[in-house]
């Protein structure tokens, strides 16, 4: 197994890239001019890129394979979008608010034919996504402070850099997702179930099965 630099070279890098990180979120869902889905895969993007970039001796054990991450990452991402079905009812209850935030979530949709944004989701929002906050930000906070401290600091992160878009439904669900696939990726020490459990929940929550 690749070894990791020492403690300050563990965490130099993610210091470094985090305020890219909130500066390309605040861009993506506070700042209205162009295309939302457009923005949130550069940004996306470019943060994947910053993680392999600084992870060029990791990139092997990041992506290692077995055949059961196949069924893994399917039916997490079914299990997910359980939770979040039923979370959906429970918080229309809980917050008089809930209904309006999250529908507010979807109003993106106008803005590219559904099967583009499905592609968008499934081959690049997901796994960008992934290959940044688990395969650099949570393997880096995991081998400086311990596999809790690094999964629960990273979905802590993933849930406030959502702030921004003054939606307290989407911190919410932020926090949860970025705990799921955080708890799955120290597991399996493998970026390969949660790319796809994550890529196949954004699929079905925001166009296949929408829960508004």
């Amino acid at each position: 197994m690749t070894s990791l630099p020492g403690p300050l070279g563990l965490l130099n890098p993610v210091l470094w890239t985090l305020p890219v990180a909130f500066g390309l979120w605040f861009l993506t869902f506070a700042v209205p001019a162009g295309n939302f889905w457009v923005k949130l895969c550069l940004s996306a993007s470019i943060l994947a890129a910053a993680g392999l970039m600084f992870s060029r001796g990791e990139r092997k054990s990041l992506f290692g394979f077995k055949r059961r991450h196949l069924w893994l990452g399917t039916v997490s991402a079914l299990v997910l979008y359980g939770i979040f079905w039923l979370g959906n009812g429970l918080s229309a209850m809980l917050f008089p608010f809930a209904s309006k935030e999250i529908s507010s979530i979807y109003l993106n949709k106008t803005q590219l034919p559904s099967f583009v944004i499905g592609l968008l989701l499934l081959f690049v929002m997901g796994p960008a996504e992934e290959i940044y906050w688990h395969g650099f930000v949570q393997r880096r906070f995991s081998h400086r402070f311990g596999a809790v401290v690094g999964v629960l600091l990273t979905a802590m992160i993933y849930a406030v850099v959502h702030v921004v878009a003054l939606n307290f439904m989407l911190f919410v669900a932020a926090g949860v997702c970025g705990l799921f696939w955080g708890v799955l990726y120290q597991r399996e020490q493998s970026l390969i179930p949660v790319i796809i459990s994550h890529s196949l929940w954004d699929l079905i929550i925001f166009v296949l099965f929408p829960l508004h």
